[in-house]
């Protein structure tokens, strides 16, 4: 706090000069404006088109961890670490024997290179070397596994397949280097103070350009780390900064009291992507955490329940000793430890029946607190995660027509949740009264044009909410509606990649979560925006990254961290640990 308290000593006389020469020269100050208003633009786009263009043109290229031999001769490259042998056209290792079930059995890997085989219940049996097995049994190289009578042989892959799989994936894993979208980032944070310092004059506090110097030199600074730790790829972290950018300019329009605090859960959220990264490198680790999580998640909302404040119709805030936090934000990412399962757990229904007990769980506090905006953020959380375990569309469909047959009723029996969805649709009618917030922000948006006012020269500010649930609209009206369109366009990217990835992944722990972190992503960045333009309602919640708030900017980098988990290109994520077999072939000792 007193390193914070000497700079502002020392940069405050720099920044009034600076705000003296535009005040001095008016003219000068909307040409500036003028300028700077194309210049975001271009910079932005330069940015984020690089950034996912790279993310959609990624492959990621199966890895080979060794063979499965079958009776004619033909041997099957394993390539992940869980995989189903069977006679269904679905299966990753296709036995077309009408002896054999159509999911017979389970071949899994560990970190270690470890595999197990587990029958699942199969008609004919499974056999390991000729004795029988009905559980988890490990299996070794040269290891006869038969199938109902029909013998495989788990085959390992040999120095040169190995050295030609690394090849390919490194040849088809294309490096990206941030330095020079860094660079271009760091010019829009320097532009994006000097028209603040236009636009507000002596009356922006220091904090302001102290919090963007903050963010430049924490963006640089983390992705050297990374870049030392042997990371590649930076679209993702990139994409981020960028948001948190946004983040801080509208947090700088609407509240500039609160940019400190702002710039401090960023530097707290990237330290948390970091940890969640190095921690998701480890699968039977991350699998010994969830009851940890669903037992912290519990206390968590029943704390809220017990001591949440009502804040606008929602009692889901609870503050201690001035300090206020959103509960429900945190459980978005034990939700998704809790929801994702490795491949043999989906296999055992049980799995699924506790998380839907957890879901039900969750979904009920959420609608005793009020706060339905989050409650549909999880239940359509829920329905990917419940369909990426299960398989089965059937029974997402009744589950759906159930959640919605309990939300009628909870309209019927507190008629008040409805009222604050009377004005949907027709928000114009109600323009002073229950669609004040959508009127204003569809007028400010529309008047933002494509590249928008300017930072801090809008007026939507003035809103209840701008920098939250309204959010979009501040971002039409002083960005413009092509960064608007991007920074939307960022989040869907970050889904695309999610679902490619399942291909490429390791475990399906990996893929059901990043599919259910990118999905949750997407739908609350849906409700943000169709809800402040008044296609859905107005429901209260944040867009991720972007709007202003200490407990969303934690969750969306710890969700973060759930994608860089499924991005297995060659050096491309930290949260991918190198298997000890590539390293030696990267070393030339194997």
């Amino acid at each position: 706090m007193e390193l914070f308290t000497s700079l502002s000593e020392v940069s405050k006389p720099f920044m009034e000069k600076i705000s003296d020469v535009f005040q001095s020269d008016p003219a000068f100050a909307v040409y500036f404006t003028t300028a700077a208003r194309w210049i975001f633009v271009i910079l932005a786009a330069f940015i984020l088109f690089k950034s996912i263009r790279s993310l959609l043109e990624a492959k990621n290229t199966p890895e080979t961890w060794a063979f499965l031999a079958l009776p004619d001769e033909s041997h099957v490259p394993l390539t992940h670490w869980e995989n189903v042998i069977g006679r269904a056209k679905s299966a990753d290792v296709v036995v077309d024997i009408l002896t054999v079930s159509r999911n017979h059995g389970t071949l899994c890997r560990d970190e270690d290179g470890n595999w197990r085989y587990n029958d699942l219940g199969s008609k004919g049996g499974s056999m390991i070397n000729g004795k029988h097995v009905y559980r988890s049994t490990p299996v070794k190289a040269g290891d006869t596994i038969s199938l109902a009578g029909v013998n495989c042989v788990l085959v390992p892959a040999s120095l040169q397949e190995k050295m030609e799989d690394l090849g390919r994936r490194k040849r088809r894993s294309r490096k990206f280097p941030p330095w020079t979208l860094l660079l271009s980032l760091t010019i829009f944070q320097t532009l994006l103070c000097l028209q603040l310092i236009v636009a507000e004059g002596g009356e922006l506090p220091i904090t302001v350009p102290l919090s963007f110097a903050g963010l430049t030199i924490l963006m640089w600074a983390f992705c050297t780390f990374l870049k030392v730790m042997r990371s590649t790829n930076f679209e993702m972290e990139v994409i981020a900064f960028f948001l948190c950018t946004l983040n801080l300019a509208v947090t700088a329009t609407a509240a500039p009291n609160e940019v400190s605090k702002q710039l401090i859960t960023i530097i707290l959220g990237v330290i948390l992507f970091f940890c969640l990264c190095i921690y998701l490198r480890d699968l039977s680790r991350t699998l010994l955490i969830r009851r940890i999580l669903v037992a912290a998640s519990v206390l968590l909302l029943i704390v809220n329940l017990v001591f949440g404040t009502l804040t606008y119709g929602a009692t889901n805030w609870v503050s201690i000793g001035g300090f206020s936090f959103q509960p429900s934000e945190f459980v978005k990412i034990a939700f998704i430890f809790i929801g994702s399962a490795t491949l043999d757990e989906l296999y055992e229904k049980k799995n699924l029946g506790l998380f839907m007990l957890f879901s039900l769980f969750c979904l009920g506090c959420l609608a005793v607190m009020g706060d339905f905006g989050t409650a549909a953020i999880f239940f359509v959380t829920y329905l990917v995660i419940s369909f990426l375990r299960s398989g089965e569309f059937s029974k997402l469909i009744l589950t759906a027509g159930g959640a919605f047959a309990a939300g009628l009723m909870v309209l019927r029996f507190r008629p008040y949740i409805a009222e604050r969805f009377a004005t949907w649709g027709h928000a114009w009618q109600y323009a002073d009264a229950g669609g004040f917030q959508q009127t204003r922000t569809m007028s400010a948006g529309a008047s933002g044009g494509l590249v928008g006012y300017g930072a801090g020269d809008g007026w939507l500010h003035n809103v209840f909410a701008s920098d939250t649930d309204l959010v979009f609209g501040i971002l039409c009206e002083e960005w413009g509606l092509i960064i608007a369109v991007l920074a939307v366009l960022a989040i869907i990217t970050l889904g695309v990649f999610a679902v490619r990835s399942i291909m490429g992944g390791r475990s399906t722990f990996y893929t059901i979560a990043a599919c259910g972190a990118t999905s949750l992503f997407i739908f609350q960045t849906m409700l943000n925006v169709f809800g402040a333009v008044d296609i859905f309602p107005l429901t209260g919640v944040t867009f991720p990254f972007v709007s202003n708030g200490g407990s969303s900017m934690l969750v969306s980098w710890g969700l973060l961290a759930f994608l860089k988990a499924a991005d297995t290109r060659q050096g491309a994520s930290i949260a991918v640990r190198k298997i000890e077999d590539e390293e030696k072939i990267e070393g030339g000792t194997l």
